[in-house]
């Protein structure tokens, strides 16, 4: 208890030190506890999405499970133990196994198909069959358009029943009117009557498998405790077939029940394969694929958090480290006194690590909920420290949250106690050694791990862009190669060895300038150098710590700013423009066969002849800036004096494409404009892929003929080769290689563009697609109200700004931007807390000094002048090593993350991008850093007294 009472009495006469560890720890345990909760969140939200997505695509609810048992050669009295076996199973054991609100559980009950034959004419042949229904809780579902509901229970020996309109008009019969149903299994005369026409209640009720009723054409749908009690129970008309289908609300799905959903379906398929064989059972679930995709994009999104997460981990342990050590330094002389009296090195390690567990266990606790506070703020991040008001994820604490963090509190514990076991080592003779030699070398130092570091991570970079070229060379998807994730975490390696080895020459830079001015120096500048100088190893720690704070921050900045303009490049470049439309041209090609008929008897015309329709229309839609005609033709035919081959024809006007286009600068030899300057020159101009020369021997001033199907060529003169064109992706399709060294196997697509008045002209007049630029902060809806009013035909459209908003909201690129946004954030005050931190120990550690330097003369503004020169000589050099490092690591190994997409398929080519803003908001933060923390210096130093410095120095 003793023990007890000390450590606490000695983290209150610390608490400032022991605040800062506290903070550190608790900022490492919150941040490792968000990577679980994050990433459940957010692949929480792309789940939920891609089944709107599904839902909206392909017109089915994506929250069903539909499930069916036939019945072959069963009795009826065991037919009745297996449906009422399944239907308590349905109910007891799936409902809740589920794990989200099942908003439906549809019972379907059906008859085999039989002969329908009309009352009034028994013996009347017939080949219309039908098959009678019953469905749960169907009328709450149903409107009557005409008739009534059917009575539960047969009226003079007939059962009613209701039909679709379509079913009615399939049966060519009318309401009322009687009939017999006849089959060998048939107990005695069934007779049924329609007496009503149903239809959905809201068109878009989950309740119904087939949206559009289809499955009920030739069906009559009757009273479910009819059915139960007449068919199941009495036997009159052979039971066929008993279904479950459940309507569960997908909005609900959360990663956490996925499982739930996965584990109950087999149990369904279970339970039901194990009552019948397998080819008297049917199941079917949407999304079943969908959900399945989901495990191994878990394992990738959490391969990529951690591999962007561990250089703010290491220098969160970093951070612990100096504090600790800043610690544990105010302690040595107790230390060192205490082993000198007889004290046991464990004994002092204990009393450290039960401060250590204290700290670590509160941290542990209550970290996973700070980490619950920083997944809203990685949900609200729309880029680099850029916020929006998107709607909230899904967010669950979660038992991993707690194993996480423990991992994290107990890796932290484990950091803070390395500096005590090395401060127990020695004894009072040997710490006071140790304060006479403060110039000594730092240990990475001696031991190179500066060299090391960089030797690893450039190595790393070599093999990662070998891979990666193998990627793109081959046509490979991303998940072709193993990728180790490790080579995210080289960045971290780099910025430690460039670091550590530009700290290493900094004492020879002090020495140059000192030797250098050394008649002219002021004696305040004279005495900060010296005391810089020599004392350089003291400024080791700190420096290294800014060092790595804003590096890494350059590095989180230069990602995600290159991430996220790459992407939305791609989408743009693939686009080719804002909108790009396709409308409808009349033409004399015969009509498609309309459903259920044959094929057409009309020999369709050998040329397709099109009237163009109005272009003018397309100028005066809403918002509308600049239009262009685009005609694109796939697989056109060419010949060379070389040889032949199919490409990608485009014909345009090139002033208004020109205008219309987007397409990045410094993508070409020369700028766009020119190239289009080139095709007006003649008509007979084209532009060819650089592919296409490589591939057939093409060069500037050949002739190329062009042709396609039912065409007859034209010849058009090569004016220029192009690597990139709008829209046009030179890279090899995926799954093939793309061998450039040998032209005659070369397969990388190929383009060719000219003049479309020679196209129309000389070859032939096809639809063309409209290009669309539209003005900045144009309105989408008003854009298609303007497309209605003038009701302009469209058939096709592509619209980019949708598309932008899509990738924004995938869940790798919401993941990037959040953890890169919450790592600068949390490198910032991590940073000043630190920078704080040890100048406020520094200033109090040199109070006599400063009382001294007071006392012979020096003036206030001379001593805060000295303060902040040694500043800018310490953290101003540190953060500018830092910037440095920073950009030169985003250069190297930013490109490493286009990995999370298919290299193959990125175009314009990946590359580096640096935004002024950012570089702004990190240099603001840093000087409102070094302006607060030199303000707050200042103030301590205006408040010592020289009388109390003096007398601290003769105590």
């Amino acid at each position: 208890m003793a023990l007890f009472v000390m450590i606490i009495r000695k983290m209150v006469q610390n608490k400032w030190l022991v605040s800062s560890m506290f903070f550190g720890i608790l900022m490492t345990v919150a941040l490792v506890g968000t990577m679980p909760i994050y990433s459940e969140a957010i692949l929480t939200r792309m789940l939920v999405k891609d089944l709107e997505t599904f839902q909206t695509d392909k017109n089915i609810y994506p929250g069903t499970h539909w499930s069916m048992m036939s019945f072959y050669n069963e009795t009826p009295e065991r037919r009745v133990k297996m449906m009422s076996d399944m239907d308590r199973f349905m109910e007891d054991k799936a409902r809740p196994g589920f794990g989200v609100p099942v908003k439906e559980l549809v019972i379907e009950r059906r008859t085999k198909s039989l002969q329908l034959v009309p009352a009034n004419e028994p013996d009347k042949k017939s080949k219309v069959s039908a098959s009678l229904r019953s469905y749960s809780d169907l009328v709450s579902h149903i409107k009557i358009e005409d008739g009534r509901l059917p009575a539960n229970k047969p009226v003079d020996g007939v059962y009613e029943a209701l039909l679709t309109s379509k079913a009615l008009s399939s049966f060519k019969i009318v309401l009322g009117q009687e009939f017999l149903l006849k089959d060998d299994k048939i107990q005695g005369t069934v007779k049924i009557k329609p007496v009503g026409i149903f239809s959905k209640k809201t068109d878009d009720d989950p309740y119904f498998r087939n949206a559009s009723l289809a499955d009920l054409n030739s069906i009559f749908v009757v009273d479910e405790n009819l059915f139960s009690q007449e068919f199941i129970k009495s036997n009159k008309v052979p039971v066929v077939a008993t279904g479950w289908f459940f309507v569960l609300d997908y909005r609900k799905f959360e990663l956490s029940n996925v499982n739930n959903f996965l584990d109950t379906d087999k149990a369904i398929r279970a339970q039901i394969k194990s009552k019948v064989v397998t080819f008297q059972s049917e199941f079917n679930a949407p999304t079943l694929d969908t959900i399945k995709t989901y495990f191994e994009r878990s394992k990738q999104l959490s391969k990529l958090m951690w591999s962007l997460n561990v250089p703010v981990l290491i220098m969160l342990g970093f951070y612990m480290f100096m504090v600790s050590n800043l610690i544990v330094d105010r302690q040595k002389n107790e230390i060192a006194i205490l082993r000198s009296r007889g004290a046991s090195r464990w004994q002092i390690v204990l009393s450290f690590a039960i401060e250590g567990i204290l700290l670590c266990g509160v941290a542990w606790l209550a970290g996973p909920f700070l980490g619950m506070m920083l997944t809203k703020v990685l949900g609200a991040s729309n880029g680099f420290l850029e916020f929006v008001q998107r709607s909230s994820m899904t967010v669950h604490m979660n038992s991993q949250s707690y194993v996480y963090g423990g991992i994290a509190a107990l890796t932290a514990f484990v950091m803070t106690l390395i500096p005590v076991l090395l401060a127990t080592r020695v004894s009072i003779v040997g710490h006071k050694q140790q304060l006479a030699r403060m110039n000594r070398m730092p240990f990475w130092h001696k031991a190179f791990l500066d060299v090391a570091a960089l030797a690893v991570s450039i190595y790393g970079l070599y093999t990662f862009q070998k891979r990666l070229k193998d990627l793109t060379s081959l046509g490979l998807k991303s998940d072709d190669l193993n990728i180790d994730p490790l080579q995210f975490v080289m960045p971290a390696l780099f910025v430690v060895g460039a670091g550590l080895l530009l700290l290493r020459l900094y004492p020879y830079v002090l020495r140059l300038i000192y030797w250098i001015g050394r008649k002219w120096w002021p004696p305040s500048l004279y005495a900060t150098l010296i005391q810089v100088g020599r004392s350089n190893s003291q400024y080791q720690f700190l420096m290294v710590f800014l060092i790595m704070t804003i590096a890494i921050g350059v590095f989180s900045a230069g990602a995600a700013r290159t991430l996220n303009t790459n992407t939305e490049d791609r989408i743009r470049y693939s686009h080719g423009a804002d909108f790009v439309l396709q409308s409808r041209w009349l033409n004399d090609a015969p009509p498609p066969a309309g459903p259920g008929m044959g094929p057409s008897t009309t020999p369709a015309p050998k040329v397709i002849h099109y009237l163009e329709p109005s272009f003018e229309p397309f100028s005066k839609l809403a918002g509308v800036e600049e239009t262009a005609k685009v005609f694109v033709k796939e697989k056109a035919a060419f010949a060379v004096s070389n040889g032949q081959g199919s490409a990608t024809l485009i014909g345009i006007e090139s002033d208004d494409f020109g205008r219309t286009s987007w397409f990045p600068n410094k993508l070409l030899d020369y700028p766009f404009y020119e190239y289009m300057n080139l095709l007006a020159v003649d008509p007979r101009a084209v532009l060819i892929s650089k592919t296409l020369a490589q591939q057939k021997g093409v060069k500037t001033g050949d002739t190329i003929s062009v042709s396609w199907d039912g065409v007859d060529g034209a010849s058009f003169v090569v004016y220029g080769v192009i690597d990139y064109f709008p829209s046009f992706n030179p890279n090899p399709p995926v799954g093939s290689v793309d061998v450039t060294q040998d032209n005659a196997k070369g397969n990388a697509p190929m383009l060719i563009v000219g003049n479309l008045g020679r196209i129309q002209f000389q070859l032939a007049l096809e639809p063309y697609q409209v290009w669309l630029k539209m003005k900045p902060g144009y309105s989408t809806s008003d854009f298609y109200d303007s497309i209605q009013k003038l009701r302009l035909p469209i058939t096709n459209m592509v619209n980019t700004k949708q598309d932008l908003t899509k990738a924004k909201n995938d869940p790798f690129l919401l993941a990037l931007n959040g953890i890169l946004t919450l790592g600068f954030i949390i490198s910032i005050v991590i940073s000043f807390v630190g920078f704080l931190l040890y100048w406020i120990l520094s200033l109090k550690g040199r109070t006599l000094q400063n009382g001294i330097m007071r006392a012979i003369g020096l003036s206030l503004r001379q001593l805060i002048g000295m303060l902040a020169l040694e500043q800018l000589l310490t953290s101003g050099v540190a953060i500018m090593i830092g910037v440095f490092v920073g950009n030169l690591a985003s250069r190297l190994y930013v490109p490493n993350f286009q990995i999370a997409f298919n290299p193959s398929s990125l175009v314009p080519p990946f590359k580096v991008i640096f935004d002024a803003m950012d570089f702004i908001r990190i240099y603001s933060i840093v000087s409102v850093m070094l302006l607060l923390g030199l303000g707050i210096l200042s103030y301590m130093l205006s408040r010592i007294r020289v009388h109390q410095a003096l007398k601290l120095g003769e105590d």
